[in-house]
């Protein structure tokens, strides 16, 4: 395994400048992802990690740096964010790829604004958690090698014990790093961003000039397309789709404010700072194309020195998401129900679906788990049906081809999600210092798409879900 920075440090000390993180002398590894760590044949023993997690100084391989971007906040532009509470530790060569390697909640940073660069035990846990959950779901995502407590507390609404998480990603590029360099009207080191995103991302791009920023440009378009579809697929809510929390490489990032839909509703938000909806279940295919535009801006430079005909080239690439985004939303519409796109009866069958999951507001989940079941296993399932849906089922039985349907269904409709209320009852056990059962819990989400042995207490929705339920950023 091979530890290096460098990539970012050679774009120039304004986006990646050396940042000491804290030592914490009294930490404990809490939680740890032992599969991740096997894959990426991590040199250490969870034990043996300690030190190095815990900001050892001479267990610090390389300077670590934090690194600097823009971003867009609910619409509203701020030009100097930055890494506030995370440093980059590594760039790692494993078998399953390159990765950064993040610590978060190590210490301020010339980012951190006032603030103490620090992180809850609750945030690390629920991004242990979603992260292992997401990647299981099949949706792209950064993972969490790990977390530890510091020994030290953290100071929010009150006191809270102190924790800090080990995140990977392939890389840290996002919007607001092309904005931020955008911004220093530096188009040099722009050219240089796009040629590292390219490299680590897109190496299949090979046109040159202004195709190769167009090629470019696509690519992120088609990712943000993908990944959204996934998220609405399990029924996920990001909660904060800031430019400066959405990646280049269409993976999910910041599992802040986030949360699991359940009672189907395309208004649906739980993140306490969303106060008008902005990204709400349904406006997110919305804000993802919005991003990608900002990322468009900041290529302009980069088309030659007609603007105009820059803009023309751009949109037209912008307005492709739009095209692809309504394609793979009804395609994924009707995998989770084994329907035909171009059949014109399974159409009616999945308009009227439709129409009785938004009026009656039934379990996302647990809805299309339990049509999933009806076809494996007939009725005897785990899932109830609602009694709404038995005229339009018997119809939807005799269209279908069951074997066929089954198939795709079962690939695409998890059994199991990380519930809301589970994911706050196993960080409140976490803050006491037990983790026995959330490791149960880690096990049963690692294979969501399993309909054996399923345990009633993972797929019973919250009896409150909708009781106003609200997450928080974790700052």
């Amino acid at each position: 395994m091979y530890f290096n920075p460098s990539r970012y440090t050679a774009l120039g000390s304004a986006l990646a400048s050396p940042a000491e993180r804290e030592h914490f002398p009294n930490a404990k590894l809490v939680l740890w992802h032992q599969q991740l760590a096997d894959g990426l044949a991590w040199p250490w023993s969870a034990a043996g990690s300690l030190a190095f997690l815990a900001g050892e100084p001479d267990k610090s391989l390389v300077e670590s740096v934090a690194l600097a971007y823009s971003g867009h906040q609910f619409g509203q532009f701020n030009p100097s964010l930055g890494d506030g509470r995370a440093h980059l530790l590594a760039q790692l060569d494993t078998p399953l790829g390159w990765f950064d390697l993040q610590s978060k909640g190590s210490g301020a940073t010339r980012f951190s604004r006032g603030g103490d660069g620090l992180c809850a035990l609750g945030p690390a846990v629920r991004e242990f958690v979603m992260s292992q959950a997401m990647a299981a779901l099949g949706v792209p995502t950064t993972h969490c090698l790990g977390v530890i407590s510091t020994g030290q507390m953290v100071y929010r609404q009150g006191a809270e014990q102190g924790a800090v998480v080990f995140r990977l990603a392939t890389s840290h590029i996002r919007v607001g790093s092309f904005q931020y360099l955008a911004l220093q009207q530096d188009e040099g080191a722009l050219w240089q961003l796009l040629e590292l995103a390219i490299k680590t991302h897109y190496p299949e791009i090979d046109a040159t000039g202004s195709q190769r920023v167009l090629a470019f440009f696509k690519h992120v378009c088609e990712r943000q397309v993908k990944l959204i579809i996934h998220w609405l697929r399990v029924g996920f809510i990001h909660g904060v789709m800031n430019t400066d929390n959405t990646l280049i490489s269409g993976d999910t990032i910041d599992y802040g404010p986030c949360a699991m839909m359940e009672g189907y509703d395309l208004n649906t938000v739980f993140s306490s700072i969303d106060r008008n909806g902005r990204y709400a279940f349904g406006q997110q295919a919305n804000i993802a194309s919005w991003n990608c535009a900002r990322l468009a801006e900041c290529l302009i430079p980069l088309l030659g020195d007609d603007e105009q005909q820059a803009v023309t080239e751009l949109s037209a690439v912008l307005a492709q998401f739009a095209t692809q985004f309504h394609h793979e939303y009804e395609k994924m519409w009707c995998d989770k129900l084994g329907l035909m796109p171009d059949n014109a009866t399974h159409q009616q069958l999945l308009v009227e679906f439709k129409t009785l999951l938004t009026e009656h507001k039934f379990d996302y989940t647990n809805t299309f788990a339990a049509l999933t079941c009806l076809l494996a296993n007939g009725h005897a399932s785990p899932f109830a049906l609602p009694v709404q849906l038995n005229d339009w089922c018997e119809r939807w039985l005799a269209a279908i081809e069951t074997q066929a349907a089954l198939a795709i269904m079962r690939t695409s409709n998890p059994a199991i999600i990380p519930r809301n209320h589970l994911v706050e009852h196993f960080i409140a056990e976490a803050k006491q210092g037990r983790y026995e059962e959330l490791e149960v819990w880690l096990k049963a989400l690692s294979s969501p798409y399993h309909y054996e042995q399923l345990d009633s207490r993972y797929i019973t929705p919250d009896p409150n879900a909708g009781a106003g339920y609200q997450t928080f950023c974790g700052t």
